[in-house]
């Protein structure tokens, strides 16, 4: 079937359209570029060398200028927004100059809600204290680093380029240059890690003084460079076990430094510190994803861009629409994603989102240690334990039936 030909109003059914008003609307950017490809990513990346000529950031840049005009056509009435985040990818490879212009893009295609979020991802070795400064004068708001582990053969093993101290450096830069929020990003869980080198690591991010970090398991994922090592015998697949101890080791510490979770994978210092882009999407909110192989979602509608740069910068440049795919979310899709996204926050989600079936499963939950225990009052809220963080998939089944 055809992509539909945008800027049709009708690219999107009116249902979708209606509640864009009266709800938070997010901008993600994808951006493709890395200077290496790291050997467990998996998303959708390119160096200079896989994508030749087909493809730079100026083209890159022009056709998401296209996609964000025509982005605000499509959905006519949609609010200024009240978050942006620049992921990817290796956004800091455009400099400061280039994501002051993908941020002006931006501005101009939807405009910037009062006190709009602004974040950008960026590896700490293409930062410098005039990159921090360029983009805070840009009006970003938050940056958030790939620290990974300050372990270097553990670095090695994820192909991570940096210098163990660069994301420490890197983070007391953005804050003197007026940043008040940046997060480090963890990985746990890489073959060959040890207790003390994550240990190390946790010490170097709380030395740092962020406000916010995010700390993920190492997912060995298909296709990768990763995966074919872990398939040859060269490196053991990641152990439940040891996952589950370094989880309560991150948890801990952070706490400790004063840092709470927020989300199962995600702790901050303050509310203020939390990341409202990456709330809207737990919460089912609305966003514009904008670039290769980004993905979006308005009112129960998601779809996504075509993955390769040159295909799709070609499509925009020819008005086309850049989507691949698209799906509209029935009302038991939704109710899925809710729960499975809803109970991964600290906040929890509201009793009564469930069925008497499910509101049953909670409750032995909590009896087994997984909920609190407060799930018992009608009018309260599933809320995971320490516990049950751990064994928060196997949770969402148990309420979903």
């Amino acid at each position: 079937m055809a992509v539909p030909v945008l800027p049709e109003a009708s690219a999107l059914p009116a249902p979708a359209l209606a509640g864009l008003a009266g709800r938070p609307f997010g901008v993600y950017v994808h951006v493709p570029f890395c200077a290496t490809r790291c050997g467990y990513c998996d998303f959708n990346t390119y160096t200079a060398g896989e994508l030749g000529s087909a493809a730079s950031p100026r083209s890159w840049l022009e056709a998401l200028r296209r996609e964000l005009d025509l982005a605000a056509l499509v959905l006519g009435s949609a609010p200024p927004a009240d978050t942006v985040f620049v992921g990817g990818g290796t956004p800091s490879l455009l400099g400061a100059d280039g994501l002051a212009e993908v941020l002006a893009a931006v501005r101009a295609a939807f405009g910037l809600a009062p006190g709009a979020e602004v974040t950008t991802e960026a590896n700490p070795e293409s930062t410098s204290p005039e990159f921090f400064a360029g983009i805070r004068a840009a009006g970003y708001t938050r940056v958030s680093l790939g620290m990974q582990s300050a372990a270097p053969h553990v670095l090695r093993v994820l192909d991570r380029t940096h210098t163990p101290g660069r994301p420490g450096a890197a983070a007391t830069e953005a804050r003197a240059a007026g940043f008040a929020h940046v997060n480090l990003d963890l990985i746990y869980g890489t073959p060959g890690e040890r207790t003390e080198d994550l240990a190390a690591s946790l010490a170097a991010v709380v030395e740092a003084g962020v406000d916010h970090v995010s700390a993920y398991s190492l997912i060995v994922e298909d296709g990768t460079a990763l995966a074919r090592r872990v398939r040859r015998g060269e490196l053991p697949a990641p152990d439940e076990d040891v996952l589950a101890a370094d989880y309560e080791l991150i948890d801990r510490t952070l706490r400790d430094a004063g840092l709470r979770w927020y989300e199962v994978s995600n702790w901050a210092a303050t509310d203020a510190a939390r990341c409202r882009h990456n709330l809207g999407y737990w919460r089912g909110g609305n966003w514009w994803g904008a670039g290769p192989g980004a993905h979006s979602h308005v009112g129960g509608v998601r779809w996504w861009n075509v993955k390769h740069p040159a295909r799709y910068a070609g499509l925009l440049a020819a008005g086309e629409s850049p989507v691949g795919g698209r799906e509209e979310l029935t009302t038991d899709e939704r109710h899925t994603e809710r729960v499975m996204l809803e109970l991964r926050l600290a906040e929890g989600l509201p009793l009564d989102a469930l069925d008497v079936a499910g509101r049953r499963a909670a409750r032995a939950a909590a009896t087994e240690g997984l909920l609190e225990g407060s799930t018992m009052d009608a009018e309260a809220r599933a809320v995971l334990t320490d516990r049950g963080r751990l064994l928060a998939d196997g949770v969402v089944r148990r309420l979903l039936g």
